[in-house]
């Protein structure tokens, strides 16, 4: 087996036994990039020497006494997070050349850790999309088929780990942006609580949605990852100040006990049936594990949709406000007045999508419309957020679909937004109530493109999650397969 093949946990035994160094695994992995990324397309940024060089500092912390989990362990990151010295563009124009002076909290705390920062990968602009597509300067394509979507907005962080490119990657979540893309490339993606990651010096989008969290090849792998970034951050006002659990602990065998639920609404219309079924053999094979199995309602789903797009660009629209051309980022300089400078310099910064979200963003806010869209939306929000808590009272961990489809070939719903938009439909809610959702691969449409199986549970249960999905992961049993791109 190549070194670029391991999962965490196996590269973490070997480097422990001293039978690889983490020179040698960065090294593979930095091939493996050379060799496959021309067509998969997920790096926007790759430092090699960087790499390197943090992978022999990694070799001597470890020699040291370091037992760090991932230390010198070779990952990705999207590239919205804040990387001191690398540029952080968003996938956006208006930010080409931002290079951040401070690395977020989460890349300091790989860092601290011993990890090593391959590079960063590519995604929607500011997040904003589901297929990656928006990326103004590449779109990543899925390591399962080329010519098809890889998901987004964290695209390339799947890719890049579905890819064999590295073993694990950080992304983030505004509306399934992990989930989704996990589960159309066959990975583990895990969006956390909200409050549960410091979101410090992530590129905001909606501040109330957003997460960051990590994406790898297998339960165990996601665990480890979470155990290192999560934690209260006191630079970021959202994060909780409460103790966290190590995950890797509730890698346990059996689910008698633990009560599963059903949401009849994610079932309905639209699902595809090969969808259907992946989902269905998991709640048998949970069944089988000892869990109970239960119906169970969360009558506003339908809401979601509505909800989310409107409580989202009015986030968006204030947050994006301060790329205005004059402190940093593009700036047009062809501009014969100050007015003029600000809408030429955000007119050719930004991308058709970003720009959309602008506009609807900044109507639901304007005076006459606060109360009729943003105001109105956040109230449902608090009831949907109730019918969550109703649906936990009966349960411990709800199951359903990720995607109501298998991916799909890029550009096929790039003139439909209203479509793009409604991909987003069964994860969205998990943002609108800040509860956990992950992603665990369920199995192979007939043309061979992965399909995910979603578990959300009860705030700050990302132990339940985790224990759960363990257990769906050795039902599955999936035999090894690789990627086409290999």
């Amino acid at each position: 087996m190549n070194p670029y093949e391991l999962t965490i946990a196996q590269a973490r035994g070997q480097l422990v036994a001293g039978t690889l160094s983490s020179r040698e695994l960065t090294q593979s992995c930095l091939d493996r990039i050379a060799a496959v990324d021309g067509e998969i397309k997920a790096f926007l940024v790759v430092n090699p020497d960087q790499a390197l060089s943090q992978a022999d500092e990694a070799d001597r912390m470890r020699a040291h006494g370091n037992s760090a989990n991932l230390c010198g362990i070779p990952l990705s990151i999207k590239d919205l997070l804040c990387t001191k010295g690398t540029a952080t563009t968003c996938g956006s124009r208006i930010l080409e050349h931002f290079v951040p002076p401070y690395d977020a909290t989460v890349v300091e705390k790989l860092k601290g850790q011993g990890a090593v920062i391959l590079g960063k990968v590519a995604m929607d602009e500011f997040a904003m999309g589901s297929t990656s597509e928006s990326c103004v300067f590449q779109v990543p394509e899925n390591p399962w088929k080329p010519g098809y979507v890889s998901g987004g907005s964290s695209g390339g962080s799947a890719a890049s780990v579905a890819a064999l490119e590295c073993p694990g990657s950080l992304g983030s979540d505004t509306g399934g942006s992990i989930r989704q893309p996990a589960s159309l490339c066959g990975i583990v993606g895990i969006k956390p609580t909200y409050g549960l990651v410091s979101r410090y010096g992530l590129v905001a989008f909606a501040s109330s949605l957003d997460q960051i969290g990590p994406l790898t090849r297998d339960v165990t792998d996601c665990a480890l990852m979470l155990n290192a970034i999560s934690g209260y951050d006191p630079k970021d006002s959202t994060s909780v100040s409460r103790e966290t659990p190590d995950y890797g602990t509730s890698l346990v065998d059996g689910l008698h006990g633990v009560r599963v639920g059903v949401p009849q609404e994610y079932f309905g219309e639209g699902l595809d049936p090969e969808v259907r079924a992946v989902v269905n053999h998991g709640i048998d094979l949970l069944r089988q594990a000892g869990a109970e199995i239960v119906q169970v309602s969360l009558p506003r789903t339908d809401y979601c949709v509505a909800v989310y797009y409107l409580i989202a660009t009015a986030e968006a629209s204030s947050n994006l406000a301060r790329y205005d051309g004059v402190s940093f980022g593009f700036r047009d300089k062809n501009a014969r007045s100050l007015m003029e400078m600000y809408k030429e310099s955000r007119s050719q910064g930004f991308g058709a999508e970003v720009k959309r979200r602008i506009l609807i963003g900044t109507y639901a806010l304007s005076a006459g419309y606060y109360d009729a869209y943003y105001k109105k939306a956040s109230q449902v929000r608090t009831l949907i957020l109730g019918d969550f808590n109703r649906a936990f009272g009966q349960c411990d961990v709800l199951i359903s679909p990720v995607v109501p489809t298998p991916a799909w070939k890029i550009g096929e719903k790039a003139d439909n937004p209203l479509a793009m938009y409604l991909s987003d439909v069964l994860t969205i809610s998990a943002n609108l109530a800040g509860i956990p959702g992950i992603s665990v691969p369920g199995g192979f449409s007939r043309d061979g493109l992965p399909i995910g199986i979603q578990l959300q549970g009860p705030h700050f249960r990302e132990d339940s999650l985790f224990k759960v999905a363990y257990n769906l992961e050795r039902g599955l049993d999936l035999p090894p397969q690789r990627p086409a791109i290999a």
